[in-house]
């Protein structure tokens, strides 16, 4: 006899790369794709395959990579205009 759950369990998974490339990293976070290009987030060019898989949501609003020690908000990847980044 197969049990059923009273109640459905949440989905963890809310962001998840894709794809990464010599050009930068395709993300997906909550139903929606984003290109993170190394010429504008230059601190994944050099990491390692496991650390920028290696990416959590917090807050269902601030993307977070533990190893790397980066933190984005994910508004500033919906409305990059609205968040000029500067590197040096």
């Amino acid at each position: 006899m197969q049990k059923k759950l009273k109640s459905r369990g949440k989905n963890i998974l809310k962001a998840e790369v894709l794809s990464i490339s010599q050009w930068g990293l395709w993300l997906f976070v909550e139903d929606q794709e984003f290109f993170l290009p190394h010429s504008e987030y230059p601190w994944f060019k050099d990491a390692s395959i496991r650390q920028i898989c290696n990416v959590e949501l917090h807050h269902g609003k601030h993307l977070h990579w533990p190893i790397l020690d980066i933190d984005l908000e994910l508004d500033s990847l919906k409305n990059p205009a609205a968040y000029p980044l500067t590197y040096k």
